[in-house]
């Protein structure tokens, strides 16, 4: 018996001291996708203070909250938003049963494949173009629609499903944040009940935890049975100064860390950055065209509606000392797919 329990001794040493080895080298390796530098130090640095209770900048598990933008933050935003591109097949699709479109703007300058106008209607183009094509259906209904959508199409330039255009450092991020006990929200402009039926798949987060704009729905009864219809109101925008409220509504707590990449993300990494204690805010800096695409003050692209990160957003995040996060020089790896 003596024998038995020094050799179970000896074992527990053993894995002891292989955990204390193994733990510092698995938070040096929690970001491989990330090249070291001042942005993944200054990453690693804050999760290591705040997860430590002997630090004065701990920060208790139930207020360990995050929030992160999608598009443009979490996955690929050009040529156009994602969400946009499903709007426009949609159109394409209900297209028969509205001969109308033909003939009027935005939905003739989208049957006919003509972007410019498209993006020249602007929000209110835009706004035409959602309420028409993700209106008028159950939740369910539309839930499924989504789906098959996220199934089928790809991305023009990369051919790729967009649920495979997911950025791989930040669901790194992720997943280092969720094993260090933060709980991670997306609060995006995007529709709420577009992204929530694959956030769970892509990146870890359930529905309960996703935030976004949303239109008005209604309870009805159809066919005997109780049912929620989309209706062709906007219910909440979710963006710029949305955002804060939006955190303040779904969630009821101040993240101590943001992450977004754009002019409609400043105030809810200013909203993070005046809490108490220590706090963490990063913008996405798309500055490799090669890899993916470079706008915003890295120019490349004209100047486009989508995902604007103008110089004031830019000076404001060097002022306010937020993480500028640069795909081209702190990302060894954009997708999973890169070599």
């Amino acid at each position: 018996m003596n024998y038995i329990r020094a050799r179970l001794t000896s074992f527990s040493l053993a894995v002891m001291a292989c955990l204390v080895l193994v733990g510092p080298a698995y938070a040096a390796d929690a970001l491989p996708s990330w090249n070291d530098g001042a942005t993944k130090q200054a990453i690693l640095e804050f999760v290591k203070t705040t997860t430590d209770p002997s630090s004065d900048d701990f920060v208790a598990v139930e207020d360990r909250i995050v929030t992160f933008d999608n598009d443009g933050t979490l996955w690929v935003e050009h040529p156009m938003y994602t969400q946009l591109a499903f709007a426009l097949d949609r159109v394409k699709a209900l297209a028969p049963q509205h001969p109308e479109w033909k003939t009027t703007q935005p939905f003739k300058a989208v049957l006919d494949n003509d972007m410019k106008t498209v993006a020249a209607s602007g929000e209110k183009g835009i706004l035409e173009l959602v309420m028409a094509s993700h209106a008028g259906m159950s939740t369910a209904e539309f839930e499924a629609i989504v789906k098959d959508w996220f199934a089928t199409a790809r991305h023009p330039r990369f051919n790729k499903p967009y649920t495979e255009l997911t950025y791989l450092p930040m669901v790194e991020l992720l997943e280092y944040l969720r094993a260090n006990d933060f709980k991670t929200y997306i609060v995006s402009g995007g529709g709420i009940e577009f992204m929530r039926p694959m956030t769970q798949a892509v990146y870890g987060i359930p529905p309960e935890q996703v935030i976004g704009s949303s239109i008005k729905t209604q309870y009805e009864m159809k066919d005997g049975k109780p049912v929620l219809m989309r209706l062709a109101e906007i219910n909440f925008i979710d963006d710029k100064t949305g955002k804060p409220v939006g955190i303040n509504m779904y969630i009821g707590k101040r993240p101590v860390a943001s992450f977004g990449n754009s002019d409609g993300d400043r105030q809810m990494l200013e909203w993070t950055g005046a809490g108490e204690g220590a706090r963490l805010m990063g913008l996405v800096y798309h500055d490799d065209a090669d890899r993916e695409y470079a706008y915003g003050p890295a120019g490349g692209l004209p100047e486009s509606p989508f995902g604007t990160f103008s110089q004031s957003t830019m000076d404001e995040a060097k002022k306010n000392g937020w993480q500028i996060i640069s795909m081209k020089n702190d990302w060894a790896r954009i997708f999973a797919f890169d070599e």
